[in-house]
């Protein structure tokens, strides 16, 4: 080797090794932000309704670690804090394989086939709901539907995570101003009636969906939401469950006419609308029932739209009251 070589490799070497045994160094430090192992997680997860940020009906993945839930699709990535989680419960229903399309298939098939091939065409999945806070305090629910046996792991996952949860707001509004046009959606009172915690979260969930589009109605609050610093609302629902019964979808689709009344899923509340003016005071029972080979879980919904209508009838009928008050 030229000398010129041997002396430009001596000085250079050095360098090389120092600079080598310096990124090794820093290759294998560990990463100094907290970076949270997800416990828990599942790949075909389908976010069904609550999840901040997070669109009904995807499928995703949900994962749980430390710090956080977090769900995550093609078109979003939502997840709310460990500490704002309040409780979680599992629970599990029979759905058609195929939806809308394999009850269309089932109806053209002939001699009675449809009805054989409706106890076929279902299988069961896993409902998970998560009831937690929002910064203001108010009550949320979220519900997934897993694949079967997946919410028994995701309890546990859960019960493994310590965690200190956050406390609702009971405070009121006090002496605060009255919002025109707003209402608030009290706890429901289930009492001593069995109904599903996915039932009660979807119910909830999604009155409050359809009050926000209700015509005349500028802005609903949960409960928990209202404070101190908050305005009041200018009207209030209370609900209380009277009865619930689980139907069976598999059966409604295999026994037809039969099944859609020896198996309908039914729910009966007693509904109460104020004013915070103390002027309107009006009891009502409502009831929805899922006869047809829809989904169980879609009486909820059914039950929310009911409600809704009703309260916009009631509404519209004190406005008018009032208004012909003020004129004679």
């Amino acid at each position: 080797m030229p000398r010129l070589s041997r002396l430009l490799l001596s000085a250079v070497l050095p360098f090389c090794l120092h600079f080598q045994t310096q990124y090794r160094a820093v290759a294998e430090e560990p990463e100094t932000a907290a970076v949270h192992a997800s416990v828990w997680s599942s790949k075909d997860a389908v976010h069904a309704v609550g999840f901040p940020d997070a669109r009904e009906n995807k499928k995703g993945v949900l994962s749980l670690d430390a710090g956080s839930l977090t769900f995550t699709s093609a078109a979003t990535k939502a997840a709310i804090p460990r500490s704002a989680i309040t409780a979680v419960s599992a629970g599990n229903d029979r759905v058609e394989l195929w939806g809308t399309g394999g009850r269309i298939l089932r109806m053209a098939i002939p001699e009675g086939g449809g009805l054989a091939a409706g106890a076929m065409m279902h299988h069961r999945v896993d409902m998970l709901t998560v009831e937690f806070l929002d910064p203001r305090g108010g009550m949320h629910s979220a519900v997934f539907y897993l694949p079967a046996n997946e919410a028994t792991s995701a309890l546990t996952a859960f019960s493994q995570v310590p965690f200190a949860a956050a406390a609702m707001n009971l405070k009121g509004c006090g002496t605060n101003p009255v919002e025109p046009g707003s209402v608030l959606v009290e706890a429901p009172d289930w009492g001593a009636v069995e109904v599903p915690a996915a039932y009660r979260a979807l119910a909830y969930e999604h009155l409050l969906e359809r009050l926000r589009t209700a015509r005349g109605v500028r802005h609903v609050y949960r409960y928990g939401e209202i404070n101190a610093g908050s305005a009041c609302p200018q009207y209030t629902i209370h609900v209380a469950v009277q009865t619930f019964k689980k139907g069976n979808q598999v059966v409604r689709a295999a026994t037809g006419p039969i099944g859609m009344f020896t198996s309908a899923t039914e729910i009966t509340l007693n509904v109460r609308f104020q004013d915070h003016a103390g002027k309107l005071d009006v009891h009502q029972q409502i009831k929805a029932t899922v006869r047809t080979e829809s989904e169980s879980t879609g009486v909820a919904d059914k039950l929310a739209k009911t409600l809704t209508k009703h309260y916009v009838a009631i509404v519209r009928t004190a406005d008018a009251g009032d208004t012909a008050k003020a004129k004679s």
